[in-house]
């Protein structure tokens, strides 16, 4: 044993504590709230983020790292959530922004065609789904992405959760293919289009996500309703466009989704799963970016676990950002709930503060440049 940790040994826990604060001290971290709040990604209600909303109150307290964006609201049935116009738009993503002062991720899924959050109902240009412009050449992929990138900069949206990078090997295929969001049944149609949609977003100053990890072209099923097994039909042809894009180094981030694969793991849906993200996508892929869970309020995930599962798991497996889109279900205090949980679970030591300090690292590296302040 050595002398310090002899010297441990006669500290009363309180001393002990005191040891660890001069390591995250000396790293230039912030403290575990701030680093924890990061992590998340939530989806609010409401027009506008002035000092007094609910949600600039949540990014105050909880330093959460980004928020979701919706046209609709789907809990309760309204086509009014958080876009009305352009103007009104814009107002509020710089009212997000001055509540942080840190650049805050504000996300939206605009892929084209179906969906689409800042549609032509709302004042904004319509663009084509991914299924047409699959069929078409890939400049026509480059001109659409490129407008569509301009546009979400021009509303102060910094991250859009697209390209899909699924193979339509199933035209029956309920939440890809029957609503147009793949650009083919081919890894080479699919990677040529998706590069050019991560290159037009980068000119433009939008980050991307590619989803959904690893692979959801052959499911049956829609993960927003239950668990979706592709045990029988997934092939590994299905991981090109990701290998491919990765070593293009055209991934900003990835989304993994909550598709069960018993050969894969046997246990956990891929967004919860180690062997998928830190062994498949981090080891096999050598992706050492940004890695985003599907909607962590999804049916796949909200009906077979607890929060605290969920958290865990989601940590464990190797998920940098957890994402509660907030409009499944409608829980206006997930980000304190969630905050509350990975809080309880670095102090009890089941995830240690390294795990939590690997992700901050890598979030506060992605969100450079859009926007806030430094941190």
């Amino acid at each position: 044993m050595t002398g310090l940790r002899r010297y441990r040994r006669r500290l009363p826990a309180a001393a002990l504590l005191l040891l660890a604060v001069p390591a995250a001290a000396a790293a230039g971290l912030p403290d575990l709230d701030h680093r924890i709040g990061r992590m998340l990604v939530v989806g609010f209600r409401g027009l506008e983020a002035g000092p007094d909303s609910a949600i600039a109150g949540i990014i105050r307290r909880h330093h959460i790292g980004g928020v979701i964006l919706f046209d609709r609201d789907v809990p309760s049935g309204s086509a009014t959530r958080n876009i009305r116009s352009p103007r009104q738009l814009r107002r509020l993503t710089r009212q997000l922004q001055a509540a942080a002062p840190y650049p805050l991720l504000i996300a939206v899924d605009q892929e084209g065609g179906r969906v689409t959050r800042l549609g032509p109902d709302h004042g904004f240009r319509a663009g084509p789904s991914a299924a047409t412009l699959g069929r078409r050449p890939v400049a026509a992929t480059r001109e659409a992405a490129a407008a569509a990138a301009r546009q979400l900069r021009a509303e102060g949206i910094n991250w859009n959760l697209a390209p899909v990078v699924d193979l339509a090997v199933d035209p029956d295929n309920p939440a890809i293919a029957r609503l147009d969001r793949s650009f083919g049944a081919t890894p080479e149609r699919v990677t040529a289009r998706a590069a050019a949609v991560v290159r037009a977003h980068r000119r433009a100053g939008v980050r991307t996500a590619l989803k959904h990890f690893p692979g959801q072209g052959s499911a049956r099923g829609d993960t927003h309703r239950g668990v979706v097994d592709i045990t029988a039909s997934w092939r590994r042809r299905e991981l090109v466009p990701y290998r491919s894009l990765i070593r293009q180094d055209l991934a900003d981030s990835i989304m993994v989704g909550h598709l069960s694969h018993r050969g894969l793991d046997p246990d956990w849906p891929a967004s919860l799963s180690p062997a998928v993200v830190d062994g498949l996508l981090r080891g096999e892929l050598g992706f050492h970016g940004v890695v985003v869970s599907d909607d962590l309020q999804m049916g796949a995930i909200r009906r077979r676990y607890g929060l605290r599962t969920v958290i865990r798991q989601a940590l464990a497996a190797g998920n940098d950002l957890l994402l509660f889109a907030n409009n499944t279900v409608y829980q206006p205090d997930i980000a304190e709930r969630a905050a509350n949980v990975m809080h309880s679970l670095v102090t009890s030591g089941e995830v240690s503060e390294a795990r939590i300090n690997r992700s901050y690292r890598r979030i506060r590296h992605f969100s450079r440049g859009l926007g806030g302040g430094r941190r």
